[in-house]
């Protein structure tokens, strides 16, 4: 081979590595974006995917779906008004724990709508709300599943006021001017 041929292996070679290089560092970035943005929410997507990669692509989803959405901060009167049902619906959960922990999950709900969410359906709730709300999912999801236990009397007094609990972490949450980790 000549010396020439030699310098061309070399500078392919060079190439290559540099790409790879440049590959793997792109994907520990978007790998440390997602773990930071989703947080456990990550950990759970990539424990129910196949892969890692089909994992981040539907986190990257979520994300490109989020960021289409007319999210907004709620107005000072309307988070007042948010904040005092919150309390009128805490009061009642003395004499009516089932009846609160329903009334619970509507004003979330509501909440939501009025932020700009879209609440047809509680998996796409999910999705929607991990992108900003990632370190709150966890508590919606619990609360919702007590929820669905109470609606078929299934669940204790101390289970409904874990519910609320768990409504109540995400409430807040939703109430504030911009939602955490932005």
């Amino acid at each position: 081979m000549t010396t020439w041929a030699w310098v061309a292996v070399v500078v392919v070679a060079v190439v290559a590595l540099a790409a790879v290089g440049y590959f793997v560092l792109q994907q520990q970035k978007r790998r440390s974006h997602l773990r930071e943005r989703f947080g456990p929410e990550y950990e759970r997507v990539v424990a129910e995917r196949d892969n890692r990669r089909e994992a981040e692509q539907e986190l990257l989803e979520r994300e490109q779906r989020h960021a289409e959405l007319d999210i907004r901060p709620l107005p000072e009167e309307a988070r007042n008004t948010y904040a005092n049902r919150w309390t009128e619906v805490q009061e009642r959960f003395v004499d009516a724990p089932a009846f609160a922990v329903t009334e619970a999950d509507q004003l979330v709900t509501a909440v939501m709508a009025e932020r700009g969410y879209p609440t047809e359906n509680f998996e796409q709730r999910l999705s929607d709300l991990s992108v900003g709300h990632a370190a709150t999912l966890d508590h919606y999801r619990a609360a919702h599943e007590i929820s669905g236990r109470a609606a078929r009397k299934e669940a204790s007094t101390e289970d409904l006021r874990q519910a609320m609990v768990h409504y109540r972490a995400l409430f807040e949450e939703l109430l504030e001017e911009t939602p955490r980790g932005r």
